[in-house]
């Protein structure tokens, strides 16, 4: 498989320990360990069972492979659904400053199509983040826009709603309550939490444990979002997300197209809905809790 890792990425994925994400592509290699999480034909999580790692010399040999694996992580996947012949060339997006990672887009070789990212807002702490309704809870602490192609990935933070996710205990959290906790919190307009989530509509929500967390995935449409080309109330966005929890706040990646753009970039916005996880945080590591009152 032919790599398109730039030199940027390559340190950052090297200089980062234990990465996640690619330790999970890295066991994926043996085909006993792994599970296809799957809850409907459109949405595909993959994710692999933990295995013990066998160490040597003060290194585990599934580091030893993550690192081995790191530096040929941006390849091409297949897109399922779009034919057997289409692939995705794909690139790691690491944020240390808030410990995730995930991949992002970058062609589709057989269409010769290539994506176009703007970075709108770069990572940044989450007592700093616009924050995406008047009580401040939601923030987007980074985000990426295809302008041309009607395409945004964001990253938010921000507590868990108690309306929704009323216990302590995560494990207990449903998929489709943690979607609902999010999204009522998703709106720049001074409304109630249920005028909020009438503007969205949750399609399909279910849980996946990775590395012992559990991740939710739901896929939803929202509503009142004309674009400067299309006016008609009929257009929606249709969004694929991802949310896990730690230190108190659930971090969450958003992934959305217009909806009449869904059969070509659907499956694509799955795989980068797929690959989003949690990283060890290294000292350049920002909990949402710290300096709330600090703003740069």
């Amino acid at each position: 498989m032919e790599t398109v890792l730039s030199p940027s990425h390559s340190r950052a994925i090297s200089n980062h320990p234990k990465l996640s994400l690619f330790r999970d592509q890295a066991k994926a290699s043996s085909s006993s360990n792994q599970k296809i999480c799957k809850s409907s034909n459109k949405f595909v999580v993959y994710c692999c069972k933990s295995s013990e790692p066998t160490i040597k010399n003060g290194v585990s040999r599934r580091d030893t492979v993550l690192f081995g694996v790191a530096a040929t992580v941006a390849t091409m996947f297949p897109i399922e659904g779009s034919g057997a012949d289409e692939d995705i060339k794909m690139a790691p997006i690491v944020d240390e400053l808030n410990a995730y990672s995930y991949l992002i887009p970058l062609e589709l070789p057989s269409k010769k199509f290539a994506f176009k990212w703007v970075e709108s807002r770069k990572p940044e702490r989450y007592s700093s983040a616009a924050p995406l309704s008047p009580n401040a809870r939601l923030r987007i602490v980074s985000e990426r826009v295809d302008f041309i192609d009607n395409l945004i990935l964001s990253i938010t933070i921000g507590p868990p709603n108690p309306t929704f996710l009323k216990s302590t205990d995560k494990s207990t959290w449903a998929a489709k309550d943690v979607a609902d906790s999010v999204l009522s919190d998703k709106s720049a307009l001074r409304v109630t939490s249920s005028q909020r989530m009438a503007e969205s509509s949750v399609l399909d929500a279910h849980t996946s444990e990775i590395d012992g967390e559990p991740y939710w995935y739901y896929e939803y449409l929202v509503r009142k979002s004309p674009t400067k080309t299309v006016q008609d109330s009929n257009i929606f966005r249709h969004y694929l997300a991802a949310s896990v929890e730690r230190d108190g706040f659930l971090y969450s990646l958003n992934a959305s197209t217009l909806n009449k753009q869904w059969d070509m970039m659907g499956p694509v916005l799955e795989k980068t809905v797929a690959s989003f996880r949690l990283l060890p945080p290294t000292e350049n590591y920002v909990p949402p809790y710290k300096d709330p009152w600090r703003f740069w």
